[in-house]
Order: C-alpha cells, then structure tokens, then sequence
C-alpha cells in the first residue's frame, strides 16, 4: 500500500499538464495480463491507488492502464534513482534506458520494460521519462475500460485509508472466519492494500499472536486491531514510504534479521529486549513478539493438534509469492501517440 500510495504521488507530480508522445513497450504475457503491451491510449485525466493497484485513468476511449507491483515492481524517472522498497542498494543505478522496463512514459511519449512513458511540458518543452520496472515479473499491467468495476480493483476489500469500515461492521467481517487473522489481513478481497510487514506491525501493536483464529478474538482485541489497522496504515502512508520516518517503536525497525548473526535493539515496554520469533502464517513468513502476541493456552493447544486451515476462507492470497518466472523471449514495440496529459489529484 505504501510503495503504490507513493508511486501514485509521483505520477502525478511528473504528468500533470504534460502530453504524452510515445508507449514504448517489451511484449511479456506474464507482465502485461490479458492485454496486448502495445495497446495504449490518448488522454491521462488523473492517477489513483485502489489497495496495492494503481490505474491511470485516460480521457477519450481507450482501455485505462491498471497496474501492480507484485513484489519486485517499481517506478523510475529518468536521471533519478527508481524507488525502492525499503533502503536503495548500492548498485542502483540511473542508467537509461533502466534494466527491466516494463513501461516507460515519456512526457509527450508513453513507453513500458514493460512500460516506459515520455512526457512533454508543452510550454518549455522540458522532458520527463517515468518506467515501470519488474526484475522478477510478479507485476502486472493491465488495461480496463473501466478500472473500479472491473477486476482486479471490483475484487478488493476495504481499504484502511480509503474506506476503513466502522468498528461494528469490522467486527462482524472478522469475527465470521475461523481463519488466522495474519491470514485475513493479508486476503486482498478483506483488507485491500494490506502486505506482509504491514499485517505484522499492526498485529504487534495491538498485542495479536498472528496465528489466533479470527473467531476466538476478544472484542477487546477486536477494537483493538481496528485502531491499529487504521492507524499503521495511515502512518506509512504519511512517510510516504519512507522507513527511515516510521516511529522507532515499530517492529519495521527491527524484523529483518531472520537468519542473521547481527541482533537487534528492540525492547520491550519495561526496557528488557525484546524477542522477535518468526513462523510461516497463511504462506508468508510472519515477525512477532513473543512476550507481547502470545497465543491462548487453549487455541496453542488446537494449533498443535492440527485444528482448522491456515488461510483465509476468503479468496486465495495475493500472487505476490508465486514462483518466480523465467524470463521469456521479448521483442520491443514502439507505438506513437499524440494526447494530452490533464491529471488532476
């Protein structure tokens, strides 16, 4: 959600009022789903995050660019770093054109590597490039006519910064599964925009074992995790994914050292360290505390003994895990179009 909410920002802050000139995309059916890569059109109105989708909505009559990360996908400018998740590693590089476009957009030009867009500033004629970029393919680029009532956006849940729901009904959808809650979290078509460290920081703050099944949860706990849903959400997305502006308390800070020699500084609330384990919750690996989110006797005691499913009773989990895709044959396509960019906030 947060890489998206920043990704959007930033197409809007380098397309407004420019006019694209040019799509230049690398054919990839992975990538490019249930869409030819080339088909692109005219007008860009405005740019908007739905969960972890983001769409382009174009005036005129062509089908809308819908797109999604996956894990691995990111956006650049050119002659600027691409935006990483988390810390950018040294060999980043602004070389252009960027190694595994998708889609470029060039001001007055709209490419993709798969997607590579060129814009014009009609009045100083300043050009701007924007890519979409995927080392490992689990994104992907979609065209819609209509992007919120058609998949994958009509498919998604609530979103805790754009339409949190009201305590009573976040207690019912909840309370109704026999899930682990790690589980429901991260299922799209609940909570849309929910990932991994972000289920895991709002299960941590409000004293939730990752694994306690949705339908035993106290209403205490539930209130609870409504609080913390909302309010880690809304956090991340203030510091514009920026990790280094996430509060020094967050388990964030502290959750990366899984097989690592280096310990990590993180204490509990009485100053004594902290003791972060980890475990695999609805197919993702899952940081905890342990003296903070500990599981009741009595549902320990089920888990042991194989009671219930491990995901969601909700839709399958994000693609985001799937198993990495070998790189295919691709040929790159230009295409020329001439339209105007208006994108409005």
């Amino acid at each position: 959600m947060t890489e998206v909410e920043r990704a959007a920002k930033l197409i809007r802050g380098v397309a407004v009022g420019k006019r694209i000139l040019k799509v230049d995309t690398v054919e990839d059916r992975v990538v490019f789903s249930g869409a030819a890569h080339a088909e692109f059109a005219s007008t860009l109105a405005q740019s908007w995050r739905a969960g972890k989708v983001f769409y382009v909505r174009l005036d005129g009559h062509g089908r809308m660019p819908v797109l999604h990360f996956g894990m691995t996908g990111m956006l650049q400018v050119k002659g600027q770093l691409a935006t990483y998740y988390r810390e950018t590693p040294r060999k980043a590089s602004t070389d252009w054109p960027p190694k595994f476009m998708k889609v470029a957009l060039y001001p007055n030009m709209c490419l993709s590597e798969d997607f590579n867009l060129h814009l014009i500033n009609e009045e100083t004629n300043e050009m701007t490039e924007l890519a979409f970029l995927d080392a490992r393919r689990l994104g992907r680029i979609r065209l819609c006519m209509s992007p919120l009532t058609e998949p994958p956006i009509s498919t998604l849940g609530f979103d805790p910064i754009l339409s949190m729901p009201n305590l009573e009904d976040f207690k019912k959808a909840v309370s109704r599964r026999a899930c682990p809650i790690k589980a429901l979290l991260l299922d799209q078509s609940f909570s849309a925009g929910v990932g991994n460290w972000v289920a895991d920081e709002i299960l941590y703050h409000a004293r939730v074992h990752p694994e306690e099944r949705c339908n035993a949860l106290t209403d205490s706990k539930l209130e609870t995790l409504h609080t913390q849903t909302a309010e880690v959400c809304r956090i991340a997305v203030e510091a514009d994914a920026d990790d280094s502006k996430f509060p020094d308390d967050w388990l964030f800070k502290h959750r990366w050292g899984k097989g690592k020699k280096k310990q990590h500084s993180m204490t509990l609330p009485d100053g004594n360290p902290a003791t972060i384990k980890w475990l695999t919750v609805g197919g993702r690996t899952s940081a905890y505390v342990a003296e903070l989110q500990r599981l009741p006797s009595r549902a320990a005691a089920k888990q042991q003994q194989g009671d219930g499913g491990s995901e969601s009773d909700l839709t399958p989990l994000s693609d985001e895990d799937e198993d990495f895709v070998p790189p295919a044959i691709r040929k790159r396509k230009v295409s020329s179009i001439l339209c105007s960019l208006h994108w409005r906030y």
